[in-house]
């Protein structure tokens, strides 16, 4: 009988073994983008990925590097822009801009961003810079700023061009750098808004085309984009507590369903974890040559980061301090540092600092001092 309740766990084991790797991998395999990325903004972990350095067309996700290049160049998203002739009868989706019309930065941008409006990105990038091909390298410059290294912007629109490629990867980081600014989200989270229409009497009512705004909790923005050459292709983010995540996939068929599946899948499969709190005590150190004994550290940054129940475990903290220090001390000295390693692969590392400054009892120490105040 105990025989058989040995052999009936082992099988239940195995089982439960196998079942756990399929449904890990499956989301993988059932991948039907050419390339795709998930990753946490804040901590700026890859949670999963596939082909993500694959160079590819990407569409009007191009905009993104378009309103990233507008957010570095621009002061003022209230100033009013002249529409440049050349931004009228852009080819492809369109907010149908008319000669001499007249809207502001942030119109132009909502216009580029919730409908696609190619006229409206070019509108932008000719406000910005003398033509096209001057934005165009703009673009390919901030993107590199931020990370994004693989990047060659021709447009800002992203219609088809020779020459014209980005990753899974940079996408991403491209985006990432865009949500620092409030304005970001605000445009790109709005399922609806409302500019003037070329008469300046009426107006031109906007929705947005990514689908998941309605569809996926947490959902807060992202871009769409189709050629014939890249395919449908979406940037996608959500946020849920504290984790903030940016998927991307690239020449994807079902691409919204495709993009909540990895998200609800990396939503499930991790939670940010804090191992380090803001201002946090580490201990006292033993002081020598002093009428103080012992002096307060503590580490000043917080850090979080984006784990699995099983890499929880695999968190080692190594905290790097003397036994003894000799005084004098200032406030806020560095004596040593902390650092947070997971499967000993280096995540962060922070300084140490004490909390006061202490005196030096040695009577040479002490002889400066008086001299210095006088």
């Amino acid at each position: 009988m105990k025989k058989i309740k040995y052999i009936l766990v082992i099988i239940f084991v195995f089982c439960s073994v196998l079942s756990f790797e399929i449904d890990d991998t499956s989301v993988y395999a059932q991948s039907s983008a050419s390339s795709m990325i998930v990753i946490e903004a804040n901590s700026n972990r890859v949670l999963m990925s596939h082909n993500e350095n694959a160079l590819r067309a990407n569409a009007s996700t191009t905009k993104l590097a378009t309103f990233l290049t507008v957010l570095k160049h621009c002061d003022n998203f209230d100033e009013k822009v002249q529409v440049d002739d050349r931004a009228i009868g852009i080819p492809g989706t369109s907010i149908y801009l008319k000669k001499g019309e007249v809207l502001t930065v942030k119109e132009l941008l909502y216009g580029m961003m919730l409908v696609s409006g190619n006229d409206a990105a070019t509108a932008l990038a000719l406000y910005i810079s003398r033509d096209i091909s001057e934005f165009a390298n703009l673009m390919t410059l901030e993107a590199k700023k931020c990370g994004a290294l693989n990047s060659t912007f021709k447009n800002p629109h992203g219609l088809d061009e020779n020459g014209h490629q980005t990753t899974a990867y940079d996408l991403a980081e491209i985006t990432r750098e865009c949500y620092k600014y409030p304005i970001f989200e605000e445009i790109v989270s709005s399922k609806n808004a409302k500019i003037p229409d070329s008469t300046g009497k009426g107006y031109r009512y906007l929705q947005n085309k990514n689908k998941l705004l309605w569809s996926f909790n947490g959902c807060n923005g992202g871009k769409t984009g189709f050629t014939n050459n890249a395919g449908r292709c979406l940037v996608s983010s959500a946020k849920r507590n504290d984790m903030h995540l940016i998927s991307v996939v690239l020449n994807c068929g079902p691409m919204f369903e495709e993009s909540a599946s990895n998200m609800e899948y990396c939503f499930s499969k991790y939670h940010m974890s804090t191992l380090l709190p803001q201002y946090n005590y580490i201990k006292n150190i033993d002081v020598l040559n002093s009428d103080i004994k012992s002096v307060k550290t503590y580490s000043q940054k917080s850090f979080s980061y984006p784990l699995t129940d099983e890499e929880e475990s695999l968190i080692n903290i190594k905290v790097n301090l003397p036994n003894q220090i000799e005084a004098p001390l200032k406030k806020e000295q560095i004596v040593g540092n902390i650092e947070i390693y997971l499967n000993n692969c280096l995540l962060f590392s922070e300084n140490i600092y004490t909390m006061e400054s202490v005196m030096s009892n040695n009577l040479i120490d002490n002889f400066k001092r008086i001299l210095s105040k006088w």
